[in-house]
C-alpha cells in the first residue's frame, strides 16, 4: 500500500468514522502536544522512506547510526548500571549509605558532593559557611576520600562523580586512593562529569573562565587516554539544562553543541579524535512524557553519530556511539502528595530503558522535600529492578521501533535539533552563544511558557493544580547535622599538622609553574599534589590565582 493511498484512506476515515464521534463527543481541551510543544498526531502514518532510507535512519542495534541502541543485544546481554546518586554530610555517613545501596543490589556508585567541594573551597573557607555537607558529601582532601571508600575496593566498582570545575582534582584524589589500595590506574572504571559549559548555562558551579576550563578538560582527555583507558573522561550533561527549564529538543541540541565544543577543543590541542572520543559519555534527563523522551534518546544517538562521522571524521565506530546515563527528572517531583512521585519516577525510568540508557538513577519520592531517606532510596532502586526483571520491556532491543508515531516523533526532534545547531554555529559556536546569552534566554522562555501552562490549568500537574487534597506536613525528612562543618574544620586542622607541608608546598609550586605554560598537561601535577595531601581549596586556589574566575553575564 503506497503512502498516497494511505493518506487518502485517512481522509475518508476523518470524514466518516472520526467525524461522527467528534460531533457527539468532542476531544479533551488539554493541549495535545509533547512537553516540547511538538504536535502529538491523533493518528500517525508510516514514514515515507524506501529500504535504503530505512537502513540509513533506523537500521539495526549496535550499528551506525545507532538510532536503535549502541549494543546489538542491549539488555538481553546485561542490564544497565543501576547507579543511585548519593552523598551527604561527612565521608563516614556517605560511606554507610554506599554500603547500604550495594547491599540492596545497586551495581555502581554515584557520588554527590556538597556545594563548597563543587566550587573548589575547603570546609573551613569563609565561603563554605552553612553549606558543608548539605547537598552532598564534603571532600577536602585525599584523607576524606580514603574514608568515603573505606571497605569498597575500587577495582570492583564503577564510580561516577558529579563534579565539574574541580573535576581534575577529585579525579586525582581517586587515583591517589587507588594507589593506596594497590589498584592500578588502568583498572579504574567510572566517570567524572567534567562538563563546564552547562555550568555557565544552567547550574552555576563554575570557577574558571571558559578557556582555562577547556584546557583542564582536554588535559584530562589526554591523560586518561594514556593512563586510564576504562575511564569516561566527561559526562556531557543535558540533565541540568532540562532542570533549568529546557524542552526535550533544547536539551538534546544544547548538550550536543557542548559536546562538539569539547571535541573541537581536544582536536585543537593535537589529539586524534579516535584517541579520546570513545570515552566521551552523556547524561540526560527523563521526564513524564514517555514517548517524547524515548524519541529524544533515539534522535540524540542518530545526530551524534552523524556529527562524529561527518564533521569530525571519526573512523572508530565507538567514537560515534552516544553512550549515556539517565536520571529521572528532579524538577518533575512535587512536595504535594509525594507518593505520587513514585509513579512519575516509574514512567521516567521506563522511558530511559525504552530509550536505551547505559546507566540509570531513579529519584526518591521525597526529594522535593529534602535529602532522601533510606526507605525512599530503596523504593527508587526497587523501581529499576522491577522494570528490569518484571516489565518485559528488556526482552527486545528497541521494542518501540517501527511505531509510526515513534519514528515520526524521532524525526521531528532531530529536525528541530539541527535547526538549533545551525543557529549556534551562526553565532560562532557554543562559547560565544553562552557569552551572548542566547542559550540562557532560550531556557528562560521555555521555562516561563511551561509554568504559565501549569498555572492556567492548560497543563495538568496531578496533586498541584488538579486532584489536590489537604495534607499534613511530612515528618521523616532527612536533615544534615549542622555540626558537620566544625568537624570538617577540625579534621583539616589536624591534616595540616600531620602532613609533610614541604612536600605540599613543592607540589603546589610545581602546579603553579605548569599552569603558566599553556602546552603543559596539568594532571600529573594535580595528582602529585593530591598524593601529598594538598587540599581541594589549596589546589583550586593556585589555579584561581593563575586563571582568574568566571563572571556570569546578566541575561534579561
Amino acid at each position: 500500500m503506497t503512502r498516497k493511498l494511505i493518506e487518502q484512506k485517512k481522509k475518508e476515515w476523518e470524514n466518516s468514522a472520526l467525524k461522527k464521534v467528534l460531533d457527539k463527543n468532542p476531544e479533551r481541551k488539554e493541549c495535545f502536544t509533547t512537553n516540547s510543544w511538538l504536535e502529538a498526531e491523533r493518528v500517525a502514518l508510516p514514514p515515507e522512506m524506501d529500504e535504503r532510507q530505512w537502513l540509513e535512519k533506523i537500521g539495526f542495534p549496535g550499528e551506525y547510526p545507532y538510532t536503535r541502541g549502541v549494543q546489538p543485544t542491549m539488555y538481553r546481554g546485561r542490564f544497565w548500571t543501576m547507579r543511585q546518586y548519593a552523598g551527604f554530610g561527612t565521608a563516614e555517613e556517605s560511606n554507610r549509605r554506599y554500603k547500604y545501596l550495594l547491599e540492596q543490589g545497586q551495581t555502581g556508585l554515584s557520588v554527590a558532593f556538597d556545594l563548597p567541594t563543587q566550587i573548589g573551597y575547603d570546609s573551613d573557607d569563609e565561603h563554605s559557611v552553612g553549606e558543608v555537607g548539605k547537598v552532598g558529601v564534603a571532600i577536602d582532601s585525599l584523607r576524606d576520600m580514603e574514608i568515603l571508600f573505606d571497605g569498597i575496593p575500587l577495582d570492583k566498582v564503577s564510580t561516577s562523580m558529579t563534579i565539574n570545575a574541580p573535576a581534575a582534582v577529585l579525579l586525582a584524589f581517586y587515583i591517589a586512593l587507588a594507589e593506596k589500595q594497590g589498584v592500578a590506574k588502568e583498572k579504574l572504571r567510572g566517570t567524572i562529569q567534567n562538563d563546564i559549559l552547562k555550568e555557565y548555562i544552567a547550574r552555576g558551579t563554575y570557577i574558571f573562565p571558559p578557556q582555562p576550563s577547556l584546557r583542564l578538560i582536554t588535559n584530562i582527555f589526554e591523560y586518561c587516554a594514556d593512563e586510564m583507558p576504562n575511564w569516561n573522561t566527561i559526562s556531557i550533561s543535558g540533565y541540568h539544562i532540562r532542570e533549568a527549564g529546557s524542552t526535550a529538543v533544547q536539551e538534546v541540541a544544547f548538550t550536543l553543541a557542548d559536546g562538539m565544543t569539547y571535541v573541537q577543543a581536544a582536536l585543537d590541542t593535537g589529539l586524534d579524535v579516535d584517541r579520546f572520543a570513545g570515552r566521551l559519555s552523556f547524561f540526560f534527563n527523563a521526564h513524564n512524557d514517555l514517548l517524547e523522551e524515548v524519541a529524544k534518546f533515539r534522535a540524540a544517538r542518530r545526530i551524534w553519530a552523524k556529527i562524529m562521522k561527518e564533521k569530525f571524521r571519526a573512523k572508530n565506530p565507538r567514537s560515534m556511539m552516544l553512550r549515556f546515563h539517565t536520571q529521572t527528572g528532579g524538577s518533575t517531583l512535587t512536595a504535594q502528595q509525594p507518593d505520587n512521585n513514585i509513579v512519575r519516577v516509574t514512567i521516567q525510568a521506563l522511558a530511559a530503558v525504552l530509550g536505551g540508557t547505559q546507566s540509570l538513577h531513579t529519584n526518591s519520592k521525597d526529594e522535593a522535600l529534602g535529602l532522601p531517606t533510606e526507605d525512599a532510596v530503596r523504593i527508587a532502586l526497587r523501581t529499576q529492578q522491577i522494570v528490569a526483571h518484571e516489565s518485559g520491556v528488556t526482552n527486545s532491543v528497541d521494542p518501540l521501533a517501527g511505531s509510526y508515531f515513534m519514528e515520526s516523533l524521532t524525526d521531528k526532534i532531530e529536525e528541530k535539533v539541527w535547526k538549533y545547531l545551525d543557529k549556534i554555529e551562526q553565532l560562532g559556536g557554543m562559547v560565544p552563544a553562552i557569552e551572548k546569552g542566547y542559550v540562557q534566554k532560550e531556557l528562560q522562555d521555555a521555562a516561563y511558557r511551561y509554568q504559565r501552562e501549569i498555572e492556567s490549568g492548560e497543563r495538568v500537574l496531578v496533586g498541584v493544580n488538579q486532584y489536590t487534597i489537604k495534607e499534613e506536613g511530612q515528618k521523616d525528612i532527612l536533615r544534615v547535622d549542622p555540626s558537620i562543618q566544625q568537624k570538617q574544620m577540625e579534621n583539616l586542622k589536624q591534616l595540616r599538622k600531620e602532613r609533610d607541608n614541604n612536600a605540599v608546598n613543592s607540589a603546589l609550586q610545581a602546579l603553579r609553574n605548569g599552569a603558566r605554560k599553556e602546552s603543559v598537561n596539568l594532571m600529573p601535577f594535580i595528582v602529585q599534589a593530591a598524593r601529598a595531601y594538598a587540599t581541594l581549596g589549596e589546589i583550586c586556589g593556585i589555579l584561581r590565582e593563575e586563571f582568574g574566575e568566571y563572571q556570569e553575564a546578566v541575561v534579561l
